[in-house]
């Protein structure tokens, strides 16, 4: 299951990736789509990755060394900032949904670049737990 965690991350940063390509092409409809296929393949995220640690409970890293302050620093930032991620990106879509365009993209702006850290580093995080 962290394995699958990692791919609806991965999937939801190319999702915004590519939500954020087809509005600066000023494609509303496919920006719209993008960007609501993102924000349901977090949620599925989110019941996944808290399905698998109500489970599994917490995972250590084994790492040692360099590597165990660089783990340790990517973590540290990803929890902070995935702790904001659910408020920015139902506030960034209510706002849409709305109609409500000029804050929708003043808080947007803030909104993509967390939450596609959030998902880079949670991939990363992954990687660093399960594959090295």
């Amino acid at each position: 299951m962290a394995g699958l965690n990692a791919i609806l991350n991965a999937l939801s940063a190319v999702l915004l990736v590519l939500g954020f390509s087809a509005i600066r092409r000023r494609e509303i409809e496919t920006h719209r789509r993008f960007m609501l296929m993102a924000f349901g393949a977090s949620v599925l995220f989110l019941i996944s990755y808290v399905v698998y640690h109500l489970r599994v409970g917490s995972v250590k890293f084994q790492g040692t060394g360099a590597i165990r302050y660089v783990y340790f620093t990517i973590l540290i930032s990803h929890t902070i900032l995935a702790a904001m991620v659910p408020f920015l990106a139902s506030v960034t879509l209510f706002r849409a949904l709305k109609e409500r365009i000029p804050q929708h993209r003043a808080i947007a702006r803030w909104t993509l670049p967390i939450w596609l850290y959030v998902n880079v580093t949670g991939v990363i995080i992954y990687l660093m737990l399960y594959q090295i």
